[in-house]
């Protein structure tokens, strides 16, 4: 593959671009031009719409810049450019959060804004995004603390979110006698040899010693923060709070979890025999979880992944298909693992330029496929949402994953429609290894990142407490499927989500976006081709209604914990044929 790097000149053609110097001036700009608009003898239905067209002009901006800047750095955590020009978008950010916060607290100022909305079509286009800003103001910092709250962030949370960054980005595992990135060592789970699969994860786990002090006091200052913002919001609790954020409920949450705590054997079933075939006697290790099974031992290259994307999404929608190939041969995706590159993989969206951007560590497994497939969902879902006015775009996190989800599952039920037995069960097995992670191992980090909040509301957590409260997580998600002797004790370590300075508990939403995705997919077997518009409508309505409304729209009620049972369902007949075709084949 000729074109394994993303292009990022389509935003700028370096860090010297005059451009992007400009659009730094228009985004440090904003602070005063919303006093000027708040502050002029305007109506109240003009000032709203100058207010709405300020914040469309500052979101497009800084798509632009920030994105440039965070894509520059997730490819090379030390670009001394990059990293500058971070530090100066985090200062002026300060400013547009309190200019964010002064339009929010105008529109909850106004106690007839139904009335203003409805005397103007632009008003009432936003109004799903007004109503929220109302809701929202009833939250918000005092004005008078906001602006030293934020600045104090930049010093606190803040501070500690880049430590961790820059920690991990340059984070090398000593691996017979070589230094290699982390992301490369972890892609070694999936190695077909039993022996490298052991050594990396021993390797991986020592080779935190050497961060995992700075790494706990990062988490801990980031969730210490969390805390104290969240009490003087007035919410009761972080989780409230994200979920209030995510625009779901907590009797969504309950349902859900209700129902993924119900069928935690069933996937204690899988890992125990996938544990007995790989010669294990105490549960499956962690090393092996990725194992992969069968007498298919197949990886792909750049291109045939490439190739086998089109082929798959081709025949159940051209557009599709004809959208992953323009992906590729455009250069909106970097392959490879390297040193300095971001571990994982994400998609980031780019409204104003109608383009997205994927990164991965393409080693060449199938489930490096799935995830091309999955971060191309992400990508998908954003032309969708491409007619959409951009303040209406932001997704919230449980329905972020739909697209994604649904394209994984479409790859794996496409590739099992036309397997022979034995390449059913290598590709079956493939699909629960990764369910169990979205749902067995993303319980395990909602129950660890609940422990932490608990922990640091009297304390900051030591490294030897989060990887005890990461084992106990793990032992009350994956119970005696998991040896118990060789479980990841470092896995909030490696994991980003944690470190976010904004955003909290992204872990429940990948369980959520895994179960609805399936709902979708079963949807669109029910009704096939003219299912698609319906799909498509939902995924351009995720940043304009609550996620409830959004699951009604195709007749899912989520708040049920009998959908959630019907959809873990799917994957309990799954384990039950990979049981059979596995002992079929002793």
């Amino acid at each position: 593959m000729n074109n394994a790097t993303w292009d990022l000149s389509v935003f700028y053609e370096s860090f010297q671009d005059p451009a992007l110097r400009e659009d730094m001036q228009k985004i440090a700009g904003m602070s005063k031009k919303t006093d000027e608009i708040l502050a002029s003898d305007k109506s109240a239905e003009e000032k709203l719409a100058d207010a709405l067209n300020a914040s469309i002009d500052l979101n497009n901006t800084l798509m632009n810049a920030y994105g440039f800047i965070e894509l520059s750095l997730s490819t090379d955590a030390n670009n001394p450019e990059a990293l500058k020009y971070l530090d100066e978008m985090s200062n002026l950010m300060v400013d547009v959060q309190v200019a964010s916060g002064k339009i929010t607290r105008y529109i909850g100022s106004l106690e007839n804004l139904n009335e203003i909305i409805e005397k103007s079509d632009f008003l009432k286009t936003h109004e799903f995004y007004l109503q929220e800003a109302y809701e929202s103001a009833k939250h918000m910092l005092p004005e008078e603390m906001e602006k030293w709250v934020l600045k104090l962030s930049l010093n606190g949370a803040d501070a500690f979110a880049k430590l961790r960054d820059r920690l991990m980005g340059n984070h090398t595992v000593e691996l017979n006698g070589e230094s290699l990135p982390l992301p490369a060592v972890r892609g070694m789970a999936y190695d077909p040899d039993p022996a490298v699969r052991k050594a990396a994860y021993e390797a991986e786990i020592k080779s935190y010693k050497k961060v995992e002090t700075p790494m706990a006091y990062c988490l801990s200052s980031i969730k210490g923060q969390a805390i104290t913002l969240c009490e003087i919001k007035g919410y009761p609790d972080n989780l409230t709070q994200q979920l209030t954020e995510s625009r779901m409920d907590m009797e969504t949450l309950n349902a859900m979890l209700t129902a993924i705590r119900e069928y935690l054997p069933v996937f204690r079933k899988y890992l125990k025999k996938k544990a007995e075939l790989l010669g294990h006697k105490n549960g499956l290790p962690f090393y092996d979880l990725f194992a992969p099974m069968g007498e298919i031992s197949k990886t792909y290259t750049a291109d045939e992944a490439h190739a086998l994307l089109v082929d798959v999404f081709t025949k159940v929608s051209p557009d599709m298909g004809a959208f992953i190939d323009y992906a590729f041969n455009n250069r909106w995706i970097d392959m490879y693992p390297k040193e300095g590159k971001a571990g994982g993989a994400f998609c980031a969206g780019f409204h104003n330029k109608k383009i997205s951007r994927v990164l991965t560590n393409f080693v060449g497994s199938f489930s490096d496929v799935s995830t091309l497939a999955h971060e191309l969902g992400h990508a998908w879902h954003n032309k969708c949402m491409e007619n959409v006015p951009v303040l209406l775009t932001d997704a919230p996190m449980p329905l972020a994953e739909t697209a994604s989800i649904f394209n994984e599952t479409l790859l794996s039920h496409v590739v099992l429609s036309q397997a022979d037995a034995k390449t059913r069960f290598t590709i079956l097995e493939m699909s629960l290894m990764e369910a169990t992670q979205t749902i067995v191992d993303i319980y395990s980090r909602f129950v660890f990142e609940k422990n932490v909040f608990e922990a640091r509301k009297t304390h900051i957590p030591t490294a030897d407490e989060l990887n005890q409260m990461m084992l106990d997580a793990q032992m009350e998600a994956y119970g005696d499927g998991l040896d118990p002797d060789v479980r990841h004790s470092g896995m909030w370590l490696c994991k980003s989500h944690y470190y976010s300075t904004g955003l909290h508990f992204y872990n429940f939403p990948y369980a959520f976006g895994h179960l609805f995705g399936l709902g979708v997919f079963g949807k669109y077997l029910e009704e096939g081709a003219d299912f698609l518009p319906k799909y498509n409508a939902l995924l351009a309505a995720c940043g304009s209604a609550k996620v409830a409304d959004v699951a009604m729209s195709v007749g899912i009620d989520i708040r049920s914990a009998d959908y959630w049972r019907s959809a873990l369902d799917v994957i309990s007949k799954n384990v039950d044929e990979f049981i059979s075709l596995a002992d079929e084949n002793k």
